[in-house]
């Protein structure tokens, strides 16, 4: 029973969220997501991973051993994945990376937070930054035929990645005044990221949602095995393997909705595996949580 209520006061905050931003826009308020998201990409989020990685108490050897899993977890998933959209016969421009990338930002970073504390996010964050340049380089080559490695490297969050490792593994320390001031900056992004997340959900038109359902139960499964595996193979630590497996199980990013309307795949279809797989993670990743914590 204990556990059971654990797990609510983890993921109650997450939905909760998401559940404001999603009413905010049903009630006819302006949320401007263009700008909401620039600002969290660009600002908050590089502020919380460089801070995250530069006050974690984390060894950098278990940092360099959850990176080499992510990028093998993930590498298992698209291999699974691709035999899967075969087998289906499905359009792979349209399925094959949604059902690849997470959202290990808007959900998986507040959820690792949320469930193992500031060592839970350092980990969360080394995941999040290997999703994030595997989506915008083979993702976005998956939807539209050319990834770009230029554009990886300008993101801020890569930069902020590199930079807080060099801090970790150094052992540097920004000033007070300015960890304070970075720290204040990236508190915002998880509330943010979450009411985004609710506010994206109740604008998208969903569609085919009979076949969303079968696929995203099926890709919750092969999302949460793989990543096990991989961290059982790798020998991560137990917080470690709990973040790994809950990072790559998350539900379809928006992201990859705002892609297939970008690149000309079906947009309808991606909005039906966001919406119905976020609304199944309000199962599954409950019941996740209970065997990781």
């Amino acid at each position: 029973m204990n556990i059971v209520l654990t797990v609510l006061e983890v993921t109650a905050p997450v939905f909760l969220l998401a559940a404001v931003g999603f009413i905010w826009v049903k009630m006819g308020f302006e949320y401007r997501v263009q700008f909401v998201t620039r600002l969290a990409m660009t600002l908050s989020v590089p502020c919380l991973i460089f801070v995250s990685l530069m006050q974690t108490d984390i060894a950098p050897q278990a940092l360099t051993a959850l990176s080499l899993a992510s990028i093998a977890a993930y590498v298992l998933v698209t291999v699974l994945c691709f035999v899967l959209v075969l087998l289906a016969k499905l359009d792979r421009r349209t399925y094959l990376a949604p059902l690849i990338m997470g959202n290990t930002g808007n959900l998986g970073l507040p959820l690792a937070l949320f469930a193992f504390g500031d060592v839970g996010l350092g980990y969360a964050v080394v995941v999040f930054a290997v999703m994030a340049i595997y989506s915008f380089t083979f993702g976005v080559w998956m939807v539209s035929g050319g990834g770009s490695v230029i554009k990886v490297v300008k993101e801020p969050m890569v930069g902020a990645t590199v930079l807080g490792a060099i801090f970790l593994w150094q052992g540097w320390e920004t000033p007070r005044f300015l960890t304070n001031t970075l720290d204040l900056i990236g508190q915002i992004a998880i509330p943010i990221m979450l009411i985004t997340l609710g506010v994206a959900v109740a604008r998208l038109h969903p569609g085919r949602l009979g076949r969303a359902v079968w696929l995203s139960v099926i890709k919750a499964g092969i999302c949460a095995a793989a990543a096990w595996g991989v961290g059982i193979w790798f020998e991560l630590d137990q917080i470690a393997l709990a973040v790994l497996v809950l990072q790559v199980s998350t539900p379809v990013a928006v992201t990859s909705y705002l892609l297939a309307e970008k690149y000309g795949a079906d947009a309808d279809a991606v909005a039906g595996l966001v919406v119905i797989s976020t609304l199944l993670s309000i199962i599954t990743i409950p019941v996740l949580l209970i065997f990781l914590m």
